[in-house]
């Protein structure tokens, strides 16, 4: 159908001054002039003329358009349905502005009336005939593909439709025609390149087009989609490449499909291989931080070892350095008594000696009673030095008798040197063994902590000096103790 037809019910005629009735009762349009009843295109110079009060019906998804052709260009006034009334100048300023000036807003006024079907959708199948195809890859091969498949559009913008098109001498059908041959080229253009990627995304082989069709329609939509609406002011509301047609007969198909099974398989080949090699790659990867973590472990554990084993030793060491020392100390005290009393007797054996001679000196030899009497110089120096003498060895016997009682509270006799204090009893010392390696000796103490680091267990072998051989560590009697849990287990809940 036609963009322009009659209508066919009987309306009042305009021409003796009666109201027109402005409506359209069409069903499949696009665009559609008003005329009024009876009249043809063309018949009466009173075509467009129209009178305040006729009444107006749009219906919900038509716009009415009112064309005012003034000397200084074309105007309209656009009533959006659904709206039912008569004609007011409350409802069309542009035309309030003219016959308000030109007839006071009494007398008819000539418009051109449209209705634009905002609501309608044109369907149209398309077919794109074969077109020879080129694979980037084997330019020399032509191969021949068709395209088919429809599409859909409607009018969205409808001043942006009536600023391309003249509503007055406008055909569906050429409009169809129109459309259809842009598009059909516009396919052709945008699937002629899909190959090389010329128009965006991937290239796509062509033995591969027909299962990528959801792909090339996508692509294709949005290349003619904007065009439509620049060039001809639709809107694309649907499209559809129902087939890609090749001819897999022609030699080009032939050529192309095996470069392509060729390719795909040393694709697969070479894929395959760096899967492999970074697999490989990871293996190696993870057994060298594998083996570094190992070694690393290793080197920490032995030098925890030698820590602990220099640790027990230097600890060994200074224990016997210090009983050594003890010893020395209390053998010097002892010593000690005997050597002040050994030193007083030679002070009083000197002390006697002096007075003895004393006594013999002439000089000091006063002779009171006769060469055979008493000498009372002599007696007094002989008293002063034993009273000396005296006070010194009562000092020393005073010490001494101190120190005997000291030592017979200990069990010693006064004289009697205090026997000596026997040193601490020698710690028995074990040798681990470590990957085949002896380690040690350490201590019990150090076994210990061995335990609690994890690197001693009831089956580490240790070796101390009177075993035969070397023996699980679980089975010594003296390190059983080690191995006994002392963890406090966590309570039972109560029930």
């Amino acid at each position: 159908m036609g963009f322009f037809g009659r209508k066919d019910d009987t309306l009042k005629k305009n021409e003796g001054g009666f109201m027109d009735a402005i409506r359209c009762d069409q069903t499949d349009y696009l665009i559609w002039k008003w005329r009024p009843a009876g009249q043809g295109v063309g018949t009466t110079v009173k075509e467009n003329a129209i009178r305040y009060g006729s009444s107006l019906n749009v219906k919900d998804g038509e716009v009415a358009a009112f064309v005012y052709h003034q000397k200084d260009g074309t105007m309209q006034d656009f009533i959006v349905g659904p709206y039912n009334d008569t004609i007011k100048t409350a409802n069309f300023p542009v035309l309030a502005k003219i016959v308000g000036l030109a007839f006071g807003g009494a007398s008819p006024f000539q418009a051109e009336v449209y209705y634009i079907n905002m609501a309608g959708l044109i369907q149209l199948p398309f077919a794109v005939p074969y077109f020879d195809m080129f694979d980037p890859r084997l330019p020399d091969f032509p191969i021949s593909m068709a395209v088919r498949g429809s599409f859909a559009f409607g009018i969205t913008d409808y001043k942006q439709f009536i600023k391309l098109h003249r509503l007055s001498n406008f055909e569906l059908e050429d409009f169809k025609k129109q459309i259809k041959d842009n598009l059909v080229k516009f396919v052709k253009g945008v699937v002629t390149n899909i190959p090389d990627g010329s128009y965006g995304g991937a290239p796509i082989p062509i033995v591969q087009m027909e299962r990528r069709l959801l792909q090339i329609n996508e692509l294709v939509q949005q290349y003619i989609q904007p065009k439509l609406s620049d060039v001809y002011g639709v809107t694309l509301k649907d499209f559809n490449i129902a087939e890609l047609d090749v001819d897999k007969t022609c030699e080009g198909y032939g050529k192309v499909k095996e470069l392509t099974a060729n390719y795909t398989e040393a694709s697969l080949k070479t894929q395959q291989h760096i899967n492999v090699s970074n697999m490989q790659e990871t293996n190696r990867l993870q057994m060298d931080a594998m083996k570094q973590n190992q070694a690393i472990q290793m080197e920490n554990m032995q030098e925890s070892l030698r820590i602990n084993r220099e640790e027990g030793q230097y600890a060994q060491r200074q224990a016997t350095e210090a009983n050594a020392y003890a010893a020395k100390l209390q053998s010097e005290q002892q010593n000690l008594g005997a050597f002040a009393i050994k030193n007083q007797t030679q002070v009083g054996v000197a002390a006697a000696d002096a007075m003895g001679k004393q006594g013999a000196s002439g000089a000091g030899n006063v002779n009171l009673g006769g060469a055979g009497g008493m000498n009372p110089g002599a007696m007094m120096a002989n008293m002063a030095m034993g009273t000396a003498v005296g006070a010194g060895m009562a000092n020393m016997l005073g010490n001494s008798f101190a120190g005997a009682a000291t030592g017979m509270g200990a069990g010693i006799m006064p004289g009697m040197a205090a026997p000596a204090v026997p040193p601490p009893p020698v710690e028995k010392m074990y040798n681990v063994a470590v990957n085949g390696a002896a380690t040690g000796p350490y201590s019990v103490q150090q076994l210990h902590q061995m335990v609690a680091g994890g690197q001693l267990n009831v089956q580490s072998l240790v070796w101390t000096a009177g075993m035969a051989n070397w023996m699980a560590a679980g089975q010594v009697a003296e390190l059983q103790s080690l191995f006994v849990n002392t963890t406090v287990p966590p309570i039972p809940p109560t029930l």
